[in-house]
């Protein structure tokens, strides 16, 4: 499937449905889209809204979604919501990247059509990993250049180490390197779907 048809059957989907774009935290959402149209954004979105539960179950495998906490269905049409308000902006993410995780992956592919699993974003929620995949994560991200736009579809463990900030299940958070310090991603703005 092209991306072109792949952006008709998303809308297809999702007419009559209301999108519900809302920027958070004092940023207007026009100045969310904005920034993102001027190219060189970092987009760091927390996976969309998920069954109920906090991590995963002690058996989960990352190849095995049936093992995993998934997508609710309120979290597929979230990230149906963030392919349609994408395609109304007319913006289109230059690359996109997932944690392994199912909710990852099926939140970039239900948004954006395509993803990379990218390990640096992966969960280390009861891991020791952390400070080792932020400091990767930042040293490759921190080499990021204009005018491309980067998607990464990850965990809130993973973005609140990345930046400093708590997010919501389909919250994206807009940070470009230039603003970033050795050890975090500044937040320029953020959006939630």
């Amino acid at each position: 499937m092209s991306r072109r048809q792949f952006q008709a059957a998303v809308l297809g989907l999702t007419l009559g449905s209301p999108i519900h774009a809302q920027a958070q935290s004092g940023t207007p959402a026009a100045s969310f889209w904005a920034l993102l149209r001027e190219g060189g954004n970092l987009l760091l979105m927390r996976h969309a809204q998920t069954v109920s539960g906090t991590g995963d179950p002690a058996n989960f495998r990352i190849g095995d979604c049936s093992t995993q906490r998934n997508l609710s269905e309120a979290g597929r049409e979230q990230a149906r919501r963030v392919a349609v308000a994408f395609q109304r902006e007319g913006v289109v993410p230059d690359e996109v990247r997932s944690s392994a995780w199912c909710r990852c992956v099926d939140t970039a592919e239900l948004a954006f059509g395509r993803h990379t699993v990218w390990a640096p974003i992966n969960s280390f929620f009861q891991q020791n990993s952390g400070e080792r995949q932020t400091r990767e994560a930042l040293q490759s991200l921190q080499q990021h250049k204009a005018p491309r736009n980067l998607v990464l579809v990850t965990h809130q463990v993973n973005i609140s180490a990345l930046t400093g900030n708590f997010t919501v299940m389909g919250e994206m958070l807009l940070a470009r390197p230039e603003h970033a310090s050795p050890h975090q991603l500044e937040v320029l703005a953020r959006q939630t779907f």
